[in-house]
């Protein structure tokens, strides 16, 4: 007899555990998936092209009704969880509906953040994490000229850079000096500054919001420092907030999101969460790899194989067309590490690695990015780079040459 299995969300990682699961549980679990989109699953991290034109919608969509029908999954888009009852085991939707679970799984998801500064409900300003958001973007720009972007990480830029493709005049607001400041040193930040800005993006370095200007409509973003830039259109790329609200509703043990154990369980017997909604050990998640581990960890779980969740290193990569940039672990330095690094600036090519006891802690690529996966799994597997420290730069080719010599 099949178990009842309730899925609330069919994002990346949603998905991904649905494929997992299959695999490992055939007919084990009679599956319900909800999701409050309009959508089955589709690839996120591929928003960004779709924004820049570079890519149609049709294109991300990685599992479509069809998908779902083909594996037997009841599948109910446009259609939101709004009470779980945990004694009775029973999800109830927005239009009262009910139904029953043997285990829930909860994908939730995240939220753009949006800054709590005045003027920030006025039309025109929204976030960009979702198909809507660039839907939304795109029939804006088509309307509107000036835009100003608020964030210099990794989603900023590559909605910057997406209005810029669309024809606005984008300027980005970022409050570090630096670009990027998690995942780059200042050498890589100034490198992106000046490649980003040959494409046509103005910036606005170590400057914080003060507010949003304008009517009913959006007219402009007034900065700190007494700078006002005329914007039509705003876009909040200053981080994400994990969606637990309806986890908190029911009680579920939370800090900054779901806390979980080593086999996402939450405090809750029977009920499971998955993806940017989690923490574990103190962290949360936003990156795509983690999300998968973890549905690879859950899928195994409740197909009754053993399995534990550890944190592991992540990587991270620009989707700007033109910019190759890589950069993993920790690059921070310290008395105890020692750094490689090599530079051409004239071409703009820039690597650091960051060693400690012979180990890579982090690296950062920029320009030139070949070799970038060797190093990161050197990184994963804290391997002693020692007998080939002096060209790790270049990589693995070359390390493989320093090592042959080193044995003859």
């Amino acid at each position: 007899m099949s178990h009842k299995l309730v899925l609330i969300g069919s994002g990346m990682v949603g998905a991904r555990f649905l494929e997992r699961l299959l695999q490992q549980a055939p007919g084990q679990y009679d599956i319900r998936v909800f999701n409050k989109e309009p959508y089955g699953g589709y690839n996120r991290i591929m928003l960004s092209p779709v924004l820049a034109g570079e890519t149609q919608l049709s294109d991300i969509m990685t599992h479509g009704p069809e998908w779902f029908h083909a594996h037997q999954i009841q599948l109910h888009t446009n259609c939101e969880i709004v009470e779980i009852d945990t004694e009775a085991q029973q999800v109830y939707t927005a239009d009262g509906e009910s139904y029953p679970y043997d285990k829930l799984v909860l994908a939730t998801g995240s939220e753009a953040a949006i800054l709590p500064v005045p003027g920030a409900e006025l039309d025109g300003v929204t976030g960009f994490r979702s198909i809507s958001d660039v839907n939304r973007l795109m029939s804006l720009a088509q309307s509107h000229r000036r835009a100003v972007v608020i964030g210099g990480g990794l989603l900023g830029l590559e909605a910057a850079n997406g209005l810029l493709q669309q024809g606005m005049d984008v300027t980005v607001v970022h409050r570090n000096p630096v670009l990027m400041n998690t995942q780059l040193d200042d050498v890589a930040g100034q490198l992106l500054l000046e490649s980003l800005q040959d494409k046509g993006l103005r910036f606005e370095l170590g400057a914080n919001t003060r507010c949003i200007l304008g009517h009913k409509s959006v007219s402009g973003v007034l900065l700190e420092n007494g700078r006002l830039l005329p914007a039509d259109l705003v876009v909040m790329a200053v981080g994400i907030r994990p969606n637990i609200r309806l986890g908190q509703k029911i009680g579920l043990q939370s800090q900054r999101a779901l806390v979980v154990n080593e086999q996402l369980q939450t405090s809750s017997p029977n009920i499971y969460a998955l993806g940017e909604c989690v923490e574990f050990s103190g962290q949360t998640f936003g990156l795509v790899a983690p999300l998968y581990e973890q549905a690879e960890v859950l899928a195994a779980h409740l197909a009754g194989k053993k399995a534990a969740y550890r944190l592991s290193e992540t990587a991270t990569k620009l989707k700007v067309s033109g910019i190759e940039l890589f950069s993993a672990g920790n690059f921070q330095e310290t008395e105890q590490t020692e750094s490689i690094v090599f530079k051409d600036l004239s071409r703009q090519v820039y690597r650091k690695i960051v060693l400690l006891n012979n180990r890579i802690q982090g690296l950062i690529a920029y320009g030139n990015v070949t070799g970038s996966k060797w190093l990161f799994e050197q990184l994963e597997q804290k391997k002693d780079v020692g007998p080939f420290r002096s060209t790790l730069a270049f990589g693995e080719g070359f390390a493989a040459v320093e090592t042959i010599g080193a044995k003859a």
